[in-house]
This record gives structure tokens, sequence and C-alpha cells, in this order.
């Protein structure tokens, strides 16, 4: 059984992300559970209106529910307060995906925070970036360039008794992301035109 708390702050990622007008890319929104661990993972992309498929750039966000906030989670809601409040783990993933160069990688940073937005008492930490090269049969080499920021959120009793209080700073993420994916977008950096229209080309 899935509790709600999991599913309020998905429907509160939902609802933000598509006030600050971005797109959820399609078919890239996954609910997934380890049948061994128990662990849940929540994952959902989202671009820039008017993106062609695939985006050139994207962000990926994932959430982590593991099993010990799932007991935790429990515990506190038949009355029994836990040893550590549930805790929340976040990823979030900017990809710049079929470019036609290698990346200035120094050049992409210089448009990002070096910390994410704040959400509950932490703020979210930038990792260092992840360069992916395909080197094609027809000689082309395709790159992409991935960014991601992590943190958590620890469930305290308040934001348990009330999700709703995470609201504010789920809205003030969406809004992050949403200048972070401009900022990328206005690098103008060389791509390669979209799969659909290079097979007719």
């Amino acid at each position: 059984m899935i509790d709600h708390i999991l599913l309020d702050l998905i429907g509160a990622i939902r609802e933000a992300f598509e006030g600050a007008l971005l797109e959820q890319q399609a078919v890239e929104e996954r609910f997934q559970v380890d049948v061994f661990l128990g662990d849940l993972a929540f994952e959902t992309s989202y671009s820039l209106p008017g993106e062609r498929s695939p985006a050139r750039v994207r962000a990926d966000l994932t959430l982590d529910w593991p099993t010990w906030s799932q007991s935790a989670y429990r515990s506190w809601s038949i009355g029994e307060p836990p040893a550590e409040p549930p805790e929340l783990i976040i990823e979030l993933a900017f990809r710049m995906q079929r470019l036609a160069e290698t990346p200035d990688a120094a050049r992409v940073l210089s448009v990002l925070d070096e910390e994410g937005p704040q959400l509950g008492p932490e703020r979210l930490e930038r990792t260092a970036p992840t360069l992916e090269q395909v080197f094609e049969n027809n000689g082309e080499t395709i790159s992409a360039l991935e960014i991601a920021y992590q943190g958590s959120i620890r469930l305290e009793d308040s934001l348990l008794e009330d999700p709703s209080k995470l609201d504010e700073h789920i809205a003030s993420l969406a809004r992050w992301v949403a200048s972070a994916l401009v900022r990328l977008t206005d690098l103008d950096l060389p791509f390669l035109p979209p799969e659909e229209d290079s097979e007719h080309a």
C-alpha cells in the first residue's frame, strides 16, 4: 500500500511544474517498486514548451522513498514516534542531449547555480557534470551533458501533519527549474536535428 504522503508530493510536483508552464515529456513518467528491498521511486521529465522529441534540454526529477522511510511513516501514523523522521531523497538532473559537438562544461556550469533551491531546511547540492558520447557507425559523434542536484527532505512532524506546507517550496523548485532550462537553452549550443527529422533527411 502506498501511503498518501508520497502521492500528495507527486501531485504537488505535477501541479507546480505545469504551473511553471513546463511540458511533461511523453512517456517519461515512471513509478517503480524494488520488489526485493521495497523502495519506491517516482521519475518524471519536463522541458520548455515547444521542444521537439526528444527534447534538446530537459529536467529529469527522481524521488526515492526508501523502505526505512515507509516504516518510519507507518510508525508515526499509528502514534509511535520513529527513531528518525522519514526522508524523501531527491535528484534533479539537467540533461542536454543530441549535441553535435563536445560541450564546454565550464560554460554550461557558468549559467547554473552552485546550489539548488531550498526544500525544507536544506538546499539541493550540485554534483560534478557527466559527459556521455556515442560513436555512430557513420562516424558521427553524439554527445550529452548532465548536471545533477541532489538532496533530501526530512519529513518532520509538522510536514507529516500538513504536507501542503511544502507546496511553496515545490512551486519555488518548479520556477527555478524553468529558469535554468531557459538559461541552458539560451547557450545556443549546436544540436543535431530531432531523430524523426534526421531519418527523413
